[in-house]
């Protein structure tokens, strides 16, 4: 096939048919996360912020190439999800740049909007590092610029392009000593390529690409019934499970004591799973043991009852507030009944449901800043995923906005306890920041994968203690990894150790880890919450 040239048109085929292709592979791009944790969800991100972008090209009356790129850039800047999705929207602003003013491009004018594409995503980002997105989109562009020189069919130019984006993302663990260690490439690089075969796939029109998939589309059965109506659990919990064989009458006996109101649609192949909850984790651990998963989604339907029985209140109290301009506000993330709960004590917070399973958008935090009447918002990301996000939001709004860069529930705690009312905005920032260093974070939770870590041999359903950025303890018991976990984790100099239990592990489970650690470390007052966050069983902050 021979194609010269690009337009509107063709762009809106290549974009629609990139964010297809990468939602239909974000499995294998989550499957990538450097820790085995179950939350990795490159992936996810980037597949929600393409399709932030698709309904904005959708939604568009015209189909030049410029207002193509434009409403892809508008639309992954406001869905843009966690650091991967926040370089992307990047990498789409720089697009629009490379195209401006044109009706359509060659194959030099295609990679010279791909290296206008790289530069402006690098420069959005702080401290760029080798052996990510970043660099796929860099060296793939270099390449592109040289092989434009010689070829003119934009079908052959592509695939010579994806050939040099592959051996690029093949490269970064020897960029990246934390990929090598995980036996990974860069998620974030998969990602990108996975758009660019879409991309492909829409130049050279091919149906299968083109055509969105569904479960009616592919003939899944209904198969599994109803089981109570009536809600008793906490969590709603939904998800999708892709197995080559999946015995759907084993994995119902699995989880149906779990929870109610159990539903599950599909095949042998791909199944939709719902249930209502108080321990979505050990139902994601069973769906774990048959296949690969994705569209997971956990809902408090506790919160969301009391949202409802007090929506008219709330909303009397919203106009109240829309009168009077409170010196301070604060945007905080978080997930869990307890956390929410623990920060919502401070009544200046606004709290943005999610983090861990869930990274908020950029749109998100828009949204929210536009429900806080205060002169200065302070906005506490709570996880290193969403810090870009955050940034990203306080560029595009008007008001005055600090991002104070929480990468943890304890570093978020520790800093609105440090925050000053009668101080100015420069000295929370400045007191809140420095904050942030003075406290650790341990997190005890499950591996979804086998990989070695630091010498650590891990299994797929081991236990793992994570101290910050770094896996160090390993094991099949949750309390002894707790207590391995505190042991790397506790000096001469630690005053507090608070503990946050989720929603997996019960009180009498929790209070033993806590009379444990009053016992070993005597002169450290331990203290213990309800936190009720999901897939993580234990959050430690250590002060």
């Amino acid at each position: 096939m021979e194609i010269e040239y690009i337009d509107g048109s063709l762009l809106k085929k290549m974009i629609l048919s990139g964010a297809e292709s990468l939602e239909k592979n974000k499995d294998i791009v989550n499957s990538l996360n450097v820790f085995p944790v179950p939350d990795g969800d490159t992936g996810t991100n980037m597949s929600l912020t393409m399709q932030s972008a698709v309904r904005e090209i959708k939604a568009a009356k015209i189909d030049t190439l410029e207002s193509v790129s434009g409403a892809a850039a508008d639309g992954s800047l406001m869905g843009a999800r966690g650091n991967s999705g926040v370089i992307l929207s990047q990498l789409f602003r720089g697009f629009v740049k490379g195209v401006k003013n044109k009706e359509k491009i060659n194959t030099k004018g295609l990679a010279k909007a791909l290296m206008v594409a790289s530069d402006v995503a690098y420069k959005a980002v702080m401290k760029p590092v080798e052996g990510t997105i970043l660099t796929v989109a860099r060296e793939s562009a270099e390449a592109a610029l040289v092989i434009a020189n010689t070829e003119k069919n934009v079908v052959t130019f592509m695939e010579k392009v994806i050939v040099e984006a592959e051996k690029s993302l093949n490269r970064t663990p020897e960029m990246l000593k934390v990929l090598k260690d995980a036996g990974v490439v860069d998620s974030g690089g998969k990602g990108l390529i996975y758009i660019y075969l879409g991309a492909l796939a829409g130049i050279t029109g091919d149906p299968h690409v083109l055509e969105w998939d569904s479960a009616a589309e592919h003939g899944y059965v209904h198969r599994i019934e109803e089981v109570d109506s009536e809600i008793e659990f906490g969590y709603c919990t939904e998800f999708i499970i892709h197995s080559n064989n999946m015995d759907t009458d084993k994995f119902k006996s699995a989880i149906g004591g779990y929870g109610d109101s159990m539903l599950v649609v599909g095949n042998d192949s791909v199944v939709k799973v719902h249930i209502h909850t108080d321990h979505p984790g050990k139902v994601l651990e069973h769906a774990l043991e048959t296949g690969q998963l994705s569209d997971i989604k956990i809902d408090n339907m506790r919160l969301q009852h009391r949202h409802e029985l007090f929506e008219q209140d709330e909303e009397k109290a919203d106009e109240e507030a829309k009168e009077q301009i409170d010196k301070y506000g604060f945007i905080v993330v978080a997930m869990g009944e307890g956390l929410i709960r623990i920060f919502k004590d401070f009544a200046f917070v606004h709290v943005i449901e999610g983090g861990q399973t869930m990274n908020p958008s950029t749109e998100d935090f828009i949204n929210a800043i536009k429900n806080v009447n205060a002169e200065t918002i302070i906005i506490l990301p709570n996880n290193s995923n969403v810090v870009m996000a955050a940034n990203q939001a306080k560029d595009i709004s008007n008001k005055d906005i600090i991002v104070i860069p929480s990468k943890s529930i304890p570093q978020g705690l520790t800093a609105l306890l440090s925050f000053d009312f009668e101080a100015t905005p420069e000295t929370n920032e400045k007191a809140m920041t420095e904050s942030i260093g003075t406290v650790k974070t341990g997190r005890v939770t499950y591996a979804i994968r086998n990989t070695d870590y630091n010498s650590l041999e891990i299994h797929e359903g081991d236990i793992i203690g994570i101290d910050d950025d770094e896996i160090k303890s390993v094991g099949k018991d949750i309390k002894q990894v707790c207590m391995d976990l505190m042991e790397e984790m506790v000096t001469d100099e630690s005053e507090i150790i608070t503990i946050f239990y989720g929603s997996d592990v019960t009180e009498e489970e929790a209070d033993e880890i806590l009379e444990e650690l009053t016992e070993k470390y005597g002169d450290i007052d331990v203290e213990l919450y309800y936190g009720g966050q999901p897939l993580y069983y234990y959050i430690f902050s250590i002060e």
